[in-house]
């Protein structure tokens, strides 16, 4: 699900491109197997739609000619897509663009302006999570929160064909550490979306590592989501002051949440429409997040009632402590389970 804007350029793509979208350079690819956008700013996957969803959509009539959001130009519509398109918000705040259904990853329809960050889609959350800030270099570990790496720009040294799809590999145009250098690989076909993020220590003593792959995952309605596979784990609850506690049963979403779930356990998000696994590598942290009403500045409660983050993480649960020349590749696998 992402902005209208973004979609008309997908559309306007055959193949393989570099374009400019909301004034940063993207990477646009339309191919048989699927979709795919990356944001060099922060080497971020903004979409992904595999061939097998997407089907075409008629030009629009004079009748909907100011588009709501159900029939926006071009948008890509996946399987289930009368439920999809019936539940899909259409009051949008002052200003704000339509948000096109289709793809598993959503964006905000209002992106903060440059140097801010895109909220959506997979942001890389480097070289520390939240505000764990122990790889952070600044005198009194004041930096980002997330790390630098979000907002950093990239560059993308390879694009090669694979399994019928394609391979990016990225790295910074800068150095963002002076003993941490990071790099991300995104392999995306008709099937799956894989992203890794890889660390690799340059320096002369250890590190203490954390990061995330920040997955904001669409769905039809937030509060409507169960998480399957987290049942009998424990998690530390952010909102209830980092409070210890253990999951009953499966994760029913009503609300706002912020946890962060002591496993490695393949996850799969239900949100009565699409059932997404959710796969980890390298990490024993698996976050769940919603805002709730506690919305950020640039998403309105409309935009919110449409993703919910379920990411790969090392957190305070499980750092890396990484020691010179070592590597340490923090993964996230995106594949659709068909409903029984």
């Amino acid at each position: 699900m992402i902005p209208q804007s973004l979609r008309a350029l997908l559309d306007e793509t055959d193949g393989q491109r570099e374009c400019e979208w909301a004034g940063r350079r993207v990477w646009l690819a339309r191919e048989s197997w699927g979709e795919l956008a990356v944001s060099l700013q922060g080497a971020q996957v903004l979409h992904f739609l595999p061939a097998s969803e997407a089907t075409p959509v008629p030009a629009p009539t004079p009748a909907h000619a100011e588009g709501s959001l159900p029939n926006a130009p071009g948008a890509a519509r996946t399987n289930g897509s009368e439920d999809e398109r019936a539940s899909a918000p259409e009051a949008m705040g002052e200003g704000e663009e339509a948000l096109v259904p289709g793809g598993w990853l959503w964006v905000t329809p209002t992106p903060q302006a440059l140097p801010g960050a895109i909220r959506g889609g997979i942001p890389l959350c480097w070289p520390w999570f939240a505000d764990e800030r122990g790889a952070d270099e600044s005198p009194d570990r004041s930096g980002p929160m997330h790390g630098p790496a979000r907002k950093a720009q990239w560059q993308l040294e390879a694009v090669d064909e694979h399994e019928g799809g394609v391979e990016l590999h990225l790295s910074p145009s800068e150095r963002l550490h002076s003993q941490l250098t990071p790099r991300t690989v995104i392999q995306a076909n008709a099937q799956r979306l894989h992203v890794e993020l890889i660390t690799e220590h340059v320096g002369e003593t250890p590190i203490k590592l954390s990061g995330a792959l920040h997955s904001y995952l669409a769905v039809t309605d937030s509060f409507a989501c169960r998480v399957e596979g987290l049942a009998g784990a424990r998690y530390l609850d952010k909102l209830a002051g980092f409070a210890e506690r253990e999951q009953q049963g499966e994760l029913a979403v009503r609300g706002g949440l912020d946890r962060i779930y002591h496993s490695n356990a393949e996850v799969v998000l239900d949100d009565g429409h699409r059932r997404l696994r959710v796969a980890r590598q390298g990490s024993d942290s698996a976050v769940v997040w919603h805002p709730g009403e506690a919305l950020p500045d640039d998403t309105s409660p409309t935009a919110a009632r449409c993703f919910l983050c379920v990411e790969s993480a090392n957190t305070r649960l499980d750092p890396v402590w990484l020691v010179p020349g070592a590597q340490h590749l923090l993964g996230t696998t995106l594949s659709q389970e068909n409903a029984a």
